[in-house]
């Protein structure tokens, strides 16, 4: 099992990373949280990683921190019906700490904003999960922090802002066309001059 991957950054979007290591590049499919860790093209890169494999596929899914990478885990291992993509959607609402609190608090209504997931879904990860957070939580209560995109100006995205966050919507879990017409409100608000992040943060919600 490949549980972290360390090399060369070569390009990042919001929702992947290519890693060059002694000349291979590894597709790493990440959370926006891990995107705005990222360093800038051309630097050292390391991450947690899990590898999900699968008949006819298998695919890399890297963290920035090894608890994000183990709360991932313990999404698609331990609740039915979820799947790396809406665990990676879920990581990419909410940062790890904040997703831990709403499990606890039963927050189901902040957790089916999250793209794939509805009601029934939030409630059977609330259900699934909250009795399981303590390695997470250190056993202590753990406040709600707002989402934060941070900078993502470490990038190096192709296109314009308005496509990457498109592009990151649509890797969430959003429909072509409702992705589009998010950032398309988002864009209205905050005008031509927003950045990826900007405009993912408010699509989001």
């Amino acid at each position: 099992m490949i549980v972290t991957i360390e090399g060369i950054l070569e390009r990042a979007t919001p929702v992947s990373a290519i890693i060059n290591v002694s000349g291979l590049g590894y597709l790493v499919n990440i959370p926006v949280t891990t995107a705005e860790k990222l360093p800038h093209s051309g630097e050292k890169a390391k991450l947690h990683t899990h590898v999900v494999y699968r008949e006819d596929s298998q695919s890399m899914y890297g963290f920035a921190e090894e608890a994000d990478r183990d709360f991932f885990v313990l999404i698609i291992d331990k609740v039915s019906g979820v799947g790396p993509k809406v665990a990676i959607s879920l990581l990419s609402k909410l940062p790890l700490a904040s997703l831990i609190a709403a499990i606890a608090s039963e927050d189901v209504k902040l957790l089916s904003k999250t793209p794939g997931i509805g009601k029934k879904t939030a409630e059977r990860v609330v259900m699934e999960l909250k009795d399981k957070l303590a390695a997470f939580s250190g056993g202590s209560s753990i406040q709600h922090i707002n989402t934060s995109l941070g900078d993502f100006t470490s990038l190096a995205p192709e296109g314009s802002a308005t496509a990457d966050a498109v592009l990151a919507l649509t890797a969430l879990g959003y429909k072509q066309t409702e992705a589009q017409k998010s950032i398309d409100a988002a864009l209205q608000k905050l005008g031509h001059k927003a950045t990826t992040e900007e405009l993912i943060k408010l699509a989001l919600g």
